[in-house]
């Protein structure tokens, strides 16, 4: 079978050059998730660049909040950057508290009354850089939900899914980083600059790795041309695993275009959504989706917030885009894409897993479900467009 997901290819789709990591950690349990992640940025000794759509005040929220400002306190520079919109709810107090001991903030997409519509735009990213060693993206957000930790009793968190990469893309992401946090007022970032050696700039092995990261209309249009193209190129089977799908006309065609090629599409959505309106406005496709032989699978663990995309176990998207308006349209979105035949067998088997908590929509019984339902779909669906 020939190999179709090349990286000329791919650059040329979207714009952008491949790099190269020399470690991929699949991260996709709550809590072990989190405590990667705070013992990495325990380890930071120079900087560390985070950049999230949601950060509460809660359990979680505050723990890592104290361990910023300890960093802080040690000398290690700390710049975080969060989306007005996702953390409005989120206390001036808490973000001045550590202003104070040394951590540098900044807020994207800040509202405005003289362009109120651009509220609309909205920064979902999730990225955390640390020195020249470590980034981590992914679903994930700063939240008790997310870490499992819920009314002061731990429990497991979100089912969602986040990658920690080492080597030369850790400088890709940290460039990212800092186009956005100048963008949105931030001072210049400075710490003791690593040569290129540091940062992995030397390596000539690795596994291939391209940082999908947009924040602007062409970017995001590159995106959706990715998508489109790596379900174009697919000869086998495609596992979309996704928290909101609000499918378009051209994404439905995609998939059905697919099945007729003779490749087995699978469809994992949240079996109970945080944002039931979402739910019921992408349930409105699900006939049309069954009927173009499409496998659909609602997920009955934990809620599902994960975004992860794969074709012919071999090309891999992970990140933060959803398959709906807002994210294809929208937001500026953050996604790596890893261009390897072992990593991709890791993310089957954790597709795999996942089905296993899962039940199978069928397609004589799905007709059969209450006239409200179906009601409440074609209703929300009017609305998809701003859902």
């Amino acid at each position: 079978m020939k190999n179709r997901y090349t990286i000329p290819r791919i650059e040329r789709i979207f714009e952008h050059k491949f790099s190269l990591a020399t470690r991929v950690r699949l991260l996709w349990k709550g809590r072990e998730s989190f405590q990667t992640i705070f013992d990495a940025i325990q380890s930071a000794e120079q900087f560390i660049c985070l950049q999230f759509y949601i950060f509460k005040k809660d359990e979680t929220g505050i723990a890592l909040s104290e361990l910023l400002r300890r960093k802080s306190r040690e000398g290690v520079k700390v710049y975080l950057l969060y989306d007005h919109f996702g953390s409005f709810g989120t206390p001036r107090s808490f973000w001045k508290e550590m202003n104070l001991e040394g951590v540098q903030i900044r807020a994207s997409h800040p509202f405005k009354w003289k362009a109120p519509f651009h509220y609309v735009h909205r920064d979902h990213r999730k990225l955390i850089v640390i020195d020249s060693r470590k980034a981590f993206t992914g679903g994930l957000n700063i939240a008790n939900e997310y870490s499992g930790f819920h009314l002061r009793r731990r429990s497991r968190g979100w089912r969602d899914t986040g990658i920690i990469v080492e080597g030369p893309i850790v400088r890709d992401l940290f460039d990212t980083f800092e186009k956005s946090w100048k963008t949105w007022g931030g001072k210049k970032i400075v710490f003791r600059r690593s040569n290129d050696a540091a940062w992995g700039k030397l390596t000539k092995t690795g596994i291939p790795a391209l940082p999908i990261f947009v924040y602007s209309g062409r970017g995001r249009k590159n995106m959706r041309k990715l998508l489109y193209y790596s379900i174009d190129q697919s000869q086998t089977c495609i596992l979309l695993t996704t928290a909101y799908f609000i499918p378009s006309r051209r994404l439905l065609q995609k998939l059905e275009e697919a099945v007729r090629r003779g490749v087995k599409v699978r469809l994992l959505v949240p079996g109970k959504s945080d944002v039931p309106v979402a739910s019921y406005a992408g349930r409105a496709f699900f006939s049309r989706l069954l009927k173009g032989g499409i496998e659909i699978y609602t997920y009955l663990g934990e809620m599902l917030h994960a975004k992860t995309y794969l074709f012919d176990n071999r090309w891999s998207v992970i990140g933060s885009t959803n398959l709906d308006y807002q994210s294809l349209m929208y937001n500026d979105e953050g996604n790596i894409g890893i261009l390897d035949s072992a990593f991709a067998s890791k993310m089957a088997g954790v597709f795999e897993e996942d089905l296993r908590k899962s039940v199978k929509i069928d397609q004589e019984t799905w007709p059969q479900r209450p006239l409200l339902e179906k009601m409440m779909e074609h209703f929300f669906a009017l609305f998809r467009k701003r859902l």
